[in-house]
């Protein structure tokens, strides 16, 4: 049940926006036990967002999911998702937060895992 959600002030293309949904699919296995199966994915897009007191392109990453991950994990994941972030849309990685949340209560169709 990972949920990944993206607000960066970078203006994106359909096709920017595409391959990052399909990279974080990919990226998100480097969490043991989850998968693109269940991951939902959000990309906010010219968002007002302001680091270091300017508007230079930045983006903010919640990173959600059922359950515990370790900090290992947690890790990769980040440089990976940096990675994807500067590839992609040109969003430096020291211009980029990634926020672990880790959820014991997670509803899906009608029932809570």
């Amino acid at each position: 049940m990972p949920y990944i959600d993206i607000s960066t002030n970078a203006t994106l293309t359909s096709e920017q926006l595409d391959n990052i949904k399909h990279l974080c699919g990919r990226a998100v296995s480097l969490i043991p036990g989850k998968s693109e199966q269940y991951l939902m994915v959000k990309i906010a897009d010219k968002s007002n967002l302001w680091f270091q007191g300017d508007d230079e392109t930045a983006a903010m990453v919640e990173i959600s999911i059922f359950g515990k991950a370790s900090r290992e994990s947690c890790e990769t994941l980040t440089k990976e998702i940096c990675g994807i972030l500067e590839r992609e849309a040109d969003i430096p990685p020291q211009r980029t937060y990634v926020k672990y949340q880790f959820i014991d209560n997670w509803g899906y169709n009608k029932f809570m895992f």
